[in-house]
């Protein structure tokens, strides 16, 4: 098995992928792949205010991708930018 990194930029992971080689498995998201809705409430009140995310539209095939990838390796690593993007 490997270890999963996640970072946003498909540049950022291609470089990081030839320094850390074999054993890792680098996917960029291309961004946030989620939001929150704005058409609607996008916290649970009664939940302690939880939020309430939804896959932002044509990010599902990465998404999925990105799950699949994780449930097959040892852990997964985010390392994605220190900002809004990177948060969700």
């Amino acid at each position: 098995m490997s270890k999963l990194v996640i970072v946003e930029s498909p540049a950022k992971a291609k470089t990081i992928q030839k320094y850390l080689g074999n054993g890792y498995d680098v996917i960029a998201s291309m961004g946030h792949v989620r939001d929150l809705p704005k058409s609607r409430l996008s916290v649970d009140v009664k939940n302690n205010f939880q939020p309430k995310y939804q896959v932002i539209k044509g990010k599902e095939k990465l998404v999925k991708e990105l799950k699949s990838k994780a449930e097959k390796s040892d852990s997964v690593l985010l390392a994605t930018d220190p900002d809004r993007e990177g948060e969700a």
